[in-house]
Formats: C-alpha cells, sequence, structure tokens
C-alpha cells in the first residue's frame, strides 16, 4: 500500500489517519488472496522480529467462503521464507485439502478451536517470542505500563496452568475458553496468543503484545512499576485497543516487508 496524490490532499488538516481504509473486495478470491498475502506478509515479520522456534508457532487465517476451513503456515517451513502459494488449507477435521505441505499438529489444536469458540475470530497468532513466553511463566496479566501496553486493558486473560504441547482437542478448547472475548491470551510458560477480524490486526496485537512483555519485564527489573490509573488506562484502551487500530498499525510493518520482500506473494 502506498500513498497517492489524492489520499495526501485528505491527510491535510484533521484527517490524518482517514487515508487508511481497509479494502473491499468484489468476489471471494479476491479477498482469499488478500488474506494469504497478509499471512504471508506476517510470517516474515515475525521472522523479522525473530519470533520462531524451530518449527513451533504459526498463524492462521479464516477462509472468506469455507468458514470451517483455515489457511496456515506449512510444518518446518522458516517464517522468513513464506510465501503466499507455500500456505496451507485445512479443514474442520485437520485434513490438508489444499497445499504441498503438512501442518504442525499443534496449530490445528490450538487455532481450530478458537476459531470455533469465535466466530468473529478471522486469524489468530501464536509464537514462542522470548519475551512474551518469559513473562507467561508469572502467570499475571501484563499491567497498563505505557500507552501501547493500555492496548491489552481489560482486553486480555491468563492461561493458567501448562499441561504440555497443546497436541489434543481438548486441551484447544481449554486455551479457548480462556482467552473468552479478549484480543490476547497468555498461556503459562508457553507464550502469547493474538486474534483480529483480519491478519493485520491479529499480527500487530501480537507483535506490540511481545514488546509490552518485554517493557514489563525490563519495568520489573529496574523496579519502575507504576501502572496508569485506571481512567486513563480504560480511556487509553478506547484510543489504541479498537480493532481498527490493530489493522492501522499493521500497515506501515506491510508496507516495509513487501518492499523489501517482494517475493512473499509470489
Amino acid at each position: 500500500m502506498s500513498i497517492n496524490d489524492e489520499q495526501k490532499e485528505r491527510i491535510k488538516g484533521n484527517d490524518v489517519q482517514d487515508y487508511l481504509q481497509p479494502p473491499s473486495f468484489e468476489s471471494v478470491s479476491e479477498e482469499r488472496e488478500h488474506g494469504k498475502q497478509r499471512l504471508a506478509g506476517a510470517f516474515r515479520l515475525f521472522g523479522r522480529f525473530g519470533f520462531s522456534e524451530g518449527a513451533a508457532g504459526h498463524i492462521t487465517y479464516r477462509d472468506p467462503e469455507y468458514k470451517d476451513h483455515l489457511w496456515v503456515n506449512p510444518y518446518g517451513k522458516p517464517f522468513t521464507e513464506i510465501k503466499t502459494t507455500d500456505l496451507v488449507l485445512v479443514n474442520d477435521r485437520g485434513e490438508v485439502v489444499e497445499g504441498d505441505y503438512s501442518i504442525h499438529k499443534s496449530a490445528f489444536s490450538i487455532h481450530s478451536a478458537v476459531h470455533k469458540a469465535r466466530p468473529d475470530v478471522i486469524a489468530s497468532a501464536h509464537a514462542h517470542p522470548v519475551y512474551g513466553k518469559t513473562w507467561s511463566t508469572s502467570g499475571r496479566l501484563i499491567d497498563p505500563l505505557t500507552q501501547d501496553a493500555c492496548a491489552f486493558y481489560n482486553d486480555h486473560s491468563v492461561l493458567d496452568e501448562f499441561s504440555g504441547v497443546v497436541y489434543e482437542d481438548k486441551e484447544g478448547e481449554k486455551v479457548a475458553k480462556a482467552l473468552g472475548n479478549n484480543k490476547a491470551v497468555l498461556l503459562r510458560s508457553h507464550g502469547p496468543l493474538t486474534v483480529g477480524q483480519s491478519v493485520d490486526a491479529a499480527a500487530f496485537w501480537f507483535i506490540t503484545m511481545e514488546r509490552s512483555c518485554q517493557s514489563q519485564l525490563l519495568a520489573e527489573a529496574a523496579g519502575i512499576v507504576h501502572p496508569i490509573d485506571p481512567k486513563n488506562a480504560e480511556l487509553t484502551a478506547r484510543q489504541v485497543g479498537r480493532e481498527k487500530d490493530g489493522w492501522e498499525n499493521f500497515q506501515p510493518l506491510w508496507e516495509r516487508i513487501v518492499n523489501e520482500q517482494p517475493d512473499l506473494l509470489n
């Protein structure tokens, strides 16, 4: 996405952010291709930010036509190399119906349960980044220490138990239950999971959740934990934690990665 002359005119004055508008689609196939491209871009960004841990980690995108089918990354493919054509489509039984690769078993166990429990969720992201998985061992919510962390104020939860790798459906259901109606959940001794009504939002919430966990850990280590008061934390959450905020904040990241690595669109 780039800003044309007409959009530049519109951002003069008070409507600075108005040029950022989610796209509309003329067909399901066009919407599907858009979502898959954003999904590949999100993986490249996760790779760029060091969120990969071997073969662990996944982001899913609900197919716009077959609502119980999910697009997901192929098992063992590095985040930094994923292209749109590498993505795999699985049905509600975890069977690959399109694509040349298998998938990580826990990707289906976790994300299928989340998507089933939350019809509003279009995308779901989970990985094992250093700060997120470290903070998750505390079993605590993150505090509203910063403006960015306020995006999760009263909008994230904790699954305060660890029972091994999520390979069973019942374990995935625990994740979905713990998530509830929130945009994020911290899985104890495991890592964050975020959701959104677009790949863009789910990916950005994950990125900023990881950075918020980093800030929390640094503040705790320095002994300067002074949360924003509830009134202003709630106000800020309404300013930076809306679905549109997640989508908008992903756009500069998308433009950067697609300009630097256009092969992801292949």
